[in-house]
């Protein structure tokens, strides 16, 4: 049995007072707090050990190159790749997501091929897939969702065609927490001969993600949200895929031979990582990594779902004149709460909730079509993890009382 409240204790964070009260962290969707062991592990490499990698036969060069490529076998295991030449390091998930969008179209797709995303992807999701499409002349089609922030699966069924090339979902929807079903609709895009890509960055903090299962052909997630450092992401690409698309940005350590006349490329990944790499960021994923594997995520998913269950029976209990829950149902969702209250701005709630010490995020969340779909402009939206607690569930629910209050 995990004592979650013990982990509490691991997050320096969560130490801290803002404006003289306890912080109340909410707002993991957007970014985690992290563990003091990620944080000892980047500190003593900097300290003790730093060195570049790939590049010379020095001591603390080959340590620091083992370390780096250690990390690359345990993210293979971590999302149950076939293998550690499919993971390829990035900044997070959004260059992650550019990568795929400006590369294989350029190998897989022509004039007049068709992509797919949804209404409820966040920004990252989308533009580069716009940019795609004016550049190259393809075709956007957009899966639109219901009025509980769900996907319309008949509609999803009738945009596939025999010119769809990608479809690009999100496995967690970073506006409601929506769960999309991504293993029914890559095995439905398959059957068209397309290529799927999943953006997890919602998804890998609290679900057990199986790439092999799912069938992705891509998938991309950031460590900065899976309680490591900035900087750093993960592309997952079907190997095959991966070795013939062409490299997204050039320089050093993505070549095999330079000369004036004609240069070739290195293997994936490396063919995919120009220049430098980042790898303190690298080798702290790694610890956290190993940080969430000890905890187990199966019992992160159960913890943070009870959290939420709890979180959610508590708001709606209030009785808030005009408050909202928006997105669907609890058996369905991730540990996020996107919630509007009638007449009070959300950008108020969040700034008075501040001086409380509670931390939540206000504004659109980097997801403007799918707000407007839902018919709102902007949301206040409280996202849990497990370092999360009733006590902090508890306190929230208590300040925004007050401050809806105060704000009519």
């Amino acid at each position: 049995m995990v004592d979650f409240n013990r982990l509490r204790k691991d997050f320096p964070m969560l130490k801290r007072a803002m404006h003289g009260k306890p912080l109340v962290y909410l707002d993991s969707a957007a970014t985690a707090l992290k563990p003091q062991i990620m944080i000892d592990v980047i500190s003593d490499f900097y300290t003790n050990h730093y060195g570049t990698v790939h590049r010379a036969v020095y001591e603390l060069s080959s340590s620091a190159t083992d370390r780096y490529n250690l990390v690359r076998q345990k993210v293979c295991g971590f999302i149950n790749a076939t293998s550690a030449s499919e993971i390829v390091y990035t900044k997070g998930t959004t260059d992650s997501i550019n990568l795929v969008a400006s590369s294989f179209p350029r190998k897989f797709m022509k004039e007049g091929d068709e992509i797919i995303i949804s209404q409820l992807e966040h920004h990252a999701n989308i533009i580069p897939w716009q940019v795609a499409v004016e550049r190259f002349g393809y075709v956007l089609k957009v899966i639109p969702s219901d009025e509980n922030g769900e996907l319309v699966m008949e509609e999803y069924a009738k945009l596939l065609s025999p010119r769809t090339r990608m479809v690009a979902l999100g496995h967690v929807a970073n506006s409601w927490g929506t769960i999309n079903p991504v293993k029914e609709m890559i095995k439905m895009a398959h059957s068209y001969g397309a290529k799927v890509l999943i953006d997890g960055a919602q998804a890998v903090p609290h679900l057990r993600v199986d790439v092999q299962d799912l069938d992705a052909d891509f998938y991309a997630f950031s460590a900065h949200k899976l309680y490591g450092p900035t900087g750093i992401g993960i592309l997952y690409g079907k190997k095959e895929l991966l070795e013939g698309m062409p490299p997204y940005q050039t320089g050093g350590d993505m070549v095999d031979t330079v000369t004036f006349e004609k240069s070739s490329y290195n293997q994936p990944p490396l063919k995919f990582e120009a220049g430098t790499p980042m790898i303190a960021e690298v080798i702290g994923l790694g610890a956290a990594i190993d940080y969430i594997e000890d905890i187990g995520l199966d019992e992160i998913q159960e913890y943070d779902h009870n959290l939420l269950k709890y979180a959610t029976e508590r708001l709606l209990s209030t009785n808030i004149p005009g408050f909202r829950i928006l997105g669907p149902s609890l058996e369905r969702k991730s540990a996020i709460i996107s919630f509007v209250v009638e007449g009070v701005h959300p950008l108020d709630i969040g700034t008075m909730l501040d001086f409380k010490g509670v931390a939540i995020r206000t504004g659109q969340h980097c997801a403007q079509p799918a707000l407007r779909a839902m018919g709102v402009e902007v949301t206040a939206r409280a996202s849990l993890s497990f370092y999360n607690n009733k006590e902090d569930v508890d306190s929230f629910v208590s300040h925004l009382i007050d401050v809806v209050k105060k704000l009519r």
